[in-house]
Order: structure tokens, then C-alpha cells, then sequence
């Protein structure tokens, strides 16, 4: 009699489906919302997005978008979630998780195959190679993740925690590839608890003493806290690190106001040769340099290499280990070793220098739009609570050096520095987090390649602020080669201020100005819209910011001699 009654009620309780766990555990991981485009094959989670009272789908243009969408929002979350289907879907959004693996943000790649049952009898079925193999992708997706699963309902517990404990280790992408069949089974259930990274003790306080004792050596200390630290949301413990250290810091383009730029330690942003004097001075004359996340000292954030520094001073705290010239020591995570930084106690009064104002507006209502006259009023547009994306050529290297105001969040794709990816980065950004205005600044060049979705930035109400600078072409392509004429570095001549009304955006504020006055009424009028805004900047075609403009003269040490 017992046994009948378990098994009866066993019988009244709802199985959870493998595509209802994926979702409702990548929920909480803190996501409420997932971009993607269906199909078939990952109908099941596009249902299970639908049907969660926790996740919101968001549907973009493509793919390749939506990759870039999720990109953006988990730079603001911590994590994001991407659905695409199998094959042509994956494929199309591999360049976005991509960049994402190089640049730490953690994207959560959910992929649909075809139906386990198909892939055993070996089926001749669309997207795919037509040779009855069904493997042929996941070993590409998977490449652009440190780490994947392919899932079915006995592993999918277990599974979904080993990967989102390696992806949070990581920082990066994880991959998950599940059969539309499968997805519609109930889970075996399992019992596993998260998985949460820790520092080993002892590891610890090997690697603390080891630091302490070298900055205690040292006579001159400056710290380049990374990229990393936003990606997980550790900037005030980064902060408080560094001040008690007492030593300077310095960014590169990649950490462009990670903290405030008022702050009394900051000493300017390090571009190699195009840096401040005494930002240069205080870095490449330090005998230990503080690298707190693992800067990233590639040919842009060194001016084309023209830095001048001696890694042997560097200490390195990556994500899981610390590295001391050549002495690494694993098992150690960045939170742990920020934590130990605050408690430690200088030994002289704190660095103290002279924090650099905003730079003044200049020019007048009726002058061209010029680089010099434009980045100024960039920064006075500014308020606290901006998040601010910038694209990757002109837009970047020409907004970053200029001082922004306290309280303004940057976002930028320095290192994989895919063009496009800053339209729909921006998109993810305003979802990511509502409370603050995003900011959209890029060239045209870029905007072309997915200006698409400014359509789903209307429909999904993602009031962003769009600045499209019109520049007759691709001029980060102009400066990066001898010959700047080339007619493919040419454009078609988009009518950019018609865009959004075309896409949808039919209450967005919109504007195409070609003088200093037009742009002032302009930014006005966009900072009081309630809705989205979108200006066209009519700029010239050779007119480029200085960093750029030094690269231009610097070919030969980015590229090397021809043969």
C-alpha cells in the first residue's frame, strides 16, 4: 500500500526537461535575459526561455550580434546567455564568442543540435555537411570556449555545474551543445551543489608574503590594475588594494575608467611613446610593477610597441595564479590576493598626484566638426552613471585619452577588436543594467556591419544614445596602411540619421550635424530624450586623433618589414 502511494505521487510531480533546467540554472547565475535568433533545432530552449518567468528572450538581427549583445552584457553582469542553432547559427556568432574568450567576458554559448535519434541513424538533415555526421561543429564551438559540454539527461546536473565552475574560473566562454530530443527529456537528477573557485590556503599566503616582501624592497611601486577586475566585478576590492599600497596606478585604453580618474593616485593612462611624460616616467622607471588581472600589453595599448619597461619587475596576479619573474605559484585567485593587498600597511605616505580637470570645449558654433574640437565635447556630455562603448579604431583611441567625469563606465574591445561589435555591445549594455544611460560612440565603418539592430534596441526599449561619426570611409584603415586611398577603404554613402526610423525607432530623436552649434543643440536634445537618440557627426576624411596618427608613422614596428 505505502509503495503505491510514493509511486502515485511520484507520478502527480512535473519531470523538469533538460532545456528548463539549462535555463533556469543559467538563471541563477544572475541572467534575465538571453539574445539569440531560433531555430529548429533549439526550439526546446527558445521554448524554455519563453515559458521562464525569469528569462527574457531577445531576438536580434543575427547571430553575429547577438554574440556581441551578450558580449556587452556580461561585461555588466558577470555573465550572459546566447542561444543559437546548429551549425549555421553557432558558426555565425563563433567571431563574437571569440572575442569574448580573448577579452574575459563570460558568455554562456546554448546550442540546439539535431535530435539524438537523427545522429544515430545517421540522416541525411539541413545544416549540416550531408555526410551523416553530426560532430563536425562542436569541436569548432568549442575552441572559441575553455570549456563545453554536450548534454543529455543523465549528465546535464553534473555537467551544467563542472562548466559554469570552469567558465566563472575562466572568465570566458563555456559551450553547451544539447540534441532537440534530449532537450525535451525530463533531467535524472543528481545531487550537486555549485561549485565555487577558492584559493588554496597555503598557496596563499605563500604567494602574499612573497608580494609583500618585494613591495616592501622595492622604491618605486606603480600598479596596472587590468581589465579582468571589471570583468568580475572586483573593482572596489582592486581599489582598495591600491590604496593600501600607496602607489600610483596607471590604465591602458583596455581599463579606461575602471576606477575614477579623479582619484588622488591615478597618474595617467600608459599608451607607450604617446603616454604623459610623467606617466611614462612613473611606469618604465619602476623597479616593481603591481599587474593586478593580467594587463594586456599588445601593439594598441603600447602605442605600436614603443613602450619601454622590463617584465622581470612585473609581479602578475592572474585569475588562479601568481607569477614573480619566474616563479609561478597556482592556485591562488585574484579576490584572495586583492583582499591581502588591503590589509597591508605602507610604509610612506600614499602617492599623491595632480588630477587632470576635463579638457576644455573649444571652437565655435559655426566651425567644422574637427577630432580636436570633437573629443572635448565627448567628455562634457558626460555625467555620472554613463556607460559609455566605444568602437574599435578612431572612435577608441581617439575618446580614451581625454579625462572623463567621476562616475562613468567604459566599454571597449581593444584587444580582439572586432569592427561592429560596439552597435550590439551597446545593446547588451542597456539591458545589462537600465539604471544608468548607455552611450554609443563609433564610426561609420564599423556601424555599417551591424547597424541592424538598432532595430531590436527600439523594440526591446534600450534607450541608448547613438554618436555615428561620418568620416567617408574606414579611416582606421587609412592610417594603418601607406596608402590611405585605396577605394576598399571606400563606403556606401548611408543616409545614417534616416536609420532608426527605418528600423522601427519611429519616437528616437535623430539629427545629422555638420557644424560645432548643430552638435551642441544636438547632444542637448539627445541628453533630455526620453527615448532613444540617434546623430550623424559629419567629420573629415583624414582627420585623426593623435595615438592613431602616431601608429600611421610607426608601420614598420606594428606589422615588420616587407620581405
Amino acid at each position: 500500500m505505502n509503495e503505491q502511494k510514493e509511486t502515485g505521487r511520484a507520478a502527480n510531480v512535473k519531470a523538469v526537461s533538460v532545456a528548463d533546467y539549462i535555463v533556469e540554472r543559467l538563471a541563477a547565475e544572475g541572467i534575465d535575459h538571453c539574445f539569440g535568433v531560433a531555430g529548429d533545432y533549439v526550439f526546446p530552449i527558445c521554448d524554455a526561455v519563453d515559458s521562464s518567468a525569469k528569462v527574457k528572450w531577445i531576438g536580434c538581427a543575427n547571430e553575429l550580434n547577438a554574440s556581441y549583445a551578450a558580449d556587452g552584457y556580461a561585461r555588466i553582469r558577470g555573465a550572459a546567455m546566447l542561444t543559437t542553432t546548429y551549425g549555421v547559427g553557432e558558426l555565425s556568432a563563433i567571431n563574437g564568442v571569440m572575442g569574448a574568450k580573448a577579452e574575459k567576458s563570460l558568455v554562456f554559448h546554448v546550442v540546439g543540435m539535431p535530435s539524438y535519434q537523427n545522429q544515430r541513424l545517421g540522416k541525411i538533415a539541413h545544416h549540416t555537411l550531408g555526410d551523416g555526421i553530426f560532430g563536425n561543429f562542436v569541436d569548432l564551438s568549442a575552441k572559441a570556449a575553455c570549456t563545453h559540454a554536450v548534454i543529455n539527461p543523465q549528465n546535464c546536473v553534473i555537467e551544467m555545474e563542472r562548466v559554469i565552475a570552469e567558465a566563472r574560473r575562466n572568465s570566458q566562454p563555456a559551450y553547451i551543445v544539447v540534441p532537440s530530443d534530449y532537450a525535451l527529456s525530463p533531467i535524472v537528477p543528481a545531487d550537486v551543489k555549485p561549485i565555487v573557485p577558492r584559493s588554496n590556503a597555503a598557496a596563499l599566503e605563500k604567494a602574499m608574503a612573497a608580494i609583500a616582501q618585494r613591495i616592501k624592497q622595492a622604491k618605486a611601486v606603480v600598479a596596472f590594475p587590468a581589465f579582468t577586475i571589471s570583468r568580475l566585478g572586483l573593482q572596489k576590492q582592486a581599489q582598495r588594494a591600491i590604496e593600501a599600497v600607496g602607489c600610483p596606478f596607471v590604465t591602458t585604453l583596455m581599463e579606461k575608467c575602471l576606477f575614477d580618474e579623479s582619484h588622488p593616485q591615478f597618474a595617467g593612462m600608459y599608451v607607450g611613446a604617446v603616454s604623459e611624460k610623467r606617466t611614462r616616467q612613473i611606469v618604465e622607471g619602476a623597479d616593481l610593477v603591481l599587474d593586478l588581472g593580467g594587463v594586456n600589453l599588445n601593439d594598441i595599448t603600447t602605442a605600436a610597441y614603443s613602450g619601454r619597461f622590463d617584465l622581470s619587475r612585473f609581479i602578475t596576479v592572474g585569475l588562479n595564479d601568481v607569477r614573480i619573474g619566474d616563479k609561478i605559484i597556482p592556485n591562488v585567485r585574484l579576490a584572495d590576493v586583492l583582499t591581502g593587498l588591503a590589509e597591508l600597511k605602507p610604509s610612506s605616505a600614499p602617492y599623491r598626484g595632480t588630477p587632470q580637470g576635463l579638457a576644455p570645449v573649444n571652437g565655435s558654433p559655426s566651425d567644422k566638426i574637427t577630432m580636436d574640437a570633437l573629443y572635448p565635447r565627448y567628455a562634457a556630455f558626460l555625467r555620472t552613471g554613463d556607460t559609455v562603448v566605444l568602437e574599435t579604431g578612431s572612435s577608441s583611441l581617439g575618446v580614451t585619452p581625454t579625462i572623463f567625469p567621476d562616475g562613468v563606465r567604459v566599454e571597449a574591445q581593444v584587444l580582439w577588436g572586432s569592427i561592429g561589435w560596439a552597435t550590439p555591445a551597446a545593446f547588451g549594455v542597456a539591458l545589462a543594467d537600465p539604471s544608468r544611460r548607455t552611450i554609443l560612440i563609433t564610426g561609420e565603418g564599423s556601424h555599417q556591419l551591424t547597424a541592424n539592430d538598432i532595430g531590436a534596441m527600439g523594440r526591446f526599449g534600450a534607450n541608448v544614445i547613438v554618436f555615428v561619426l561620418n568620416n567617408d570611409g574606414y579611416l582606421i584603415e587609412r592610417a594603418l596602411e601607406e596608402n590611405p586611398d585605396w577605394t576598399y577603404n571606400d563606403l556606401a554613402p548611408w543616409k545614417y540619421a534616416e536609420l532608426p526610423k527605418a528600423l522601427g525607432c519611429a519616437n528616437w530623436y535623430t539629427a545629422r550635424v555638420t557644424t560645432l552649434g548643430e552638435l551642441d543643440e544636438a547632444m542637448k536634445a539627445a541628453r533630455a530624450s526620453k527615448s532613444g537618440a540617434y546623430i550623424e557627426i559629419i567629420g573629415g576624411r583624414m582627420d585623426m586623433p593623435p595615438a592613431l596618427a602616431f601608429a600611421h608613422g610607426r608601420l614598420k614596428s606594428m606589422y615588420g618589414d616587407a620581405p
